[in-house]
């Protein structure tokens, strides 16, 4: 049993952390640079924001390492600097998790590439496979508990991260992002990601959902894969309510209340880690903590349920295309005779 199942186990639910992009924008960090940069450059704001995520009651904190692979670090003419960035991450991460007496575990934050997969792009798979590996080496040799594969949204990409986390001792973790009309970007649905679970070279752990466009969004995609899959461990991991443009700034919507009603219905849909992700501060956590501390199981929520609580759908499954592409195809949205992911 790996320290996240054992960990689950002996306390029934955890709390991941919040957001990091946008808390280190408070921090300081201007849009168009890399995070990940400040691993090196700026460690004991890292520490600081791993620290407050720890106070607040977090279980589990992710590595600042979202967009440390090769890729996207080319962006910034670091592409080299794979192994050092990583691993930095990690060791800040742990010394932090390491100062209080309760265990936290450390999640190697692994996001997509940046790059679109052969045929729709550049990248072949094989490609994407090495870079992925390249990553998840230097994770491990850091000393990550958890790889923690997010904001995914192409079937062909997490297959490769997936390939490339096998050999490894080390449990794997895989959330999509469901932000189109219910669907990823890529038009995979949220029990689609639950079917592919035994398709993945290295199975997950735990499989499920961070990000999108709303906390009632993310929960109506919880909600079909339990149903579903109802033995599988989901992560649930929204945005703290809804992104709106004010000026220049980005500002979400949800308040410590109803990220806390939101953690109460993540249980209830079926949910054992449930955190926050982009808007998400420490304020936050401190309430989902409490929802977590203080929940009594209810019955499963409906979505009506779902949405007169937290907030309407922002984007809604659209029934009537997805049963038109079902006709039309293979209900992927891919034509019939085009070789499947």
């Amino acid at each position: 049993m790996s320290k996240l199942e054992d960990l689950l186990a002996r306390k029934g639910a955890l709390l991941a952390d919040g957001a990091t992009g946008t808390n280190l924008f408070e921090m300081g960090l201007v849009s168009g640079d890399a995070p990940e940069l400040w691993n090196m450059d700026q460690p004991e704001k890292i520490k600081a924001l791993h620290k407050s995520f720890v106070d607040a009651g977090s279980d589990i904190i992710l590595t600042n390492t979202f967009g440390c692979n090769r890729h996207r670090l080319k962006l910034h003419n670091a592409q080299e600097r794979v192994k050092e960035l990583n691993i930095s991450a990690v060791k800040l991460a742990r010394e932090v998790a390491d100062t209080v007496e309760r265990e936290v575990l450390v999640g190697g934050s692994i996001g997509p590439t940046g790059e679109l997969f052969q045929p729709l792009g550049a990248l072949s798979y094989e490609d994407g496979v090495a870079a992925f590996r390249e990553q998840i080496e230097a994770l491990v040799e850091g000393g990550a508990d958890i790889l923690w594969v997010e904001t995914m949204s192409a079937v062909e990409e997490m297959k490769a991260a997936a390939e490339a986390a096998k050999g490894f001792d080390v449990p794997l973790v895989i959330t999509a992002s469901f932000d189109t009309a219910g669907k990823t970007m890529m038009g995979l649905s949220p029990k689609g990601l639950a079917d592919l679970q035994t398709d993945f070279a290295c199975t997950p752990v735990a499989i499920g959902s961070n990000c999108g466009v709303g906390a009632s969004d993310l929960l109506a995609a919880i909600m079909d894969i339990t149903a579903a899959y109802p033995d599988t461990i989901i992560v649930a991991k929204a945005n703290c309510g809804i992104p709106q443009i004010k000026g220049d700034e980005v500002v979400y919507t949800g308040t410590p209340d109803l990220m806390a009603k939101y953690a109460h219905m993540a249980l209830d849909a079926g949910a054992r880690i449930v955190g926050g992700c982009c808007g998400t501060s420490p304020v936050h956590l401190a309430a989902m903590r409490g929802a977590l501390d203080s929940h009594k199981a209810g019955k499963r929520p409906t979505l009506d349920e779902v949405i007169s609580a937290i907030g309407p759908l922002v984007s809604p499954p659209n029934k009537e295309a997805d049963a038109a592409r079902a006709e039309a195809g293979d209900g992927t949205g891919r034509r019939r005779g085009r070789r499947r992911s």
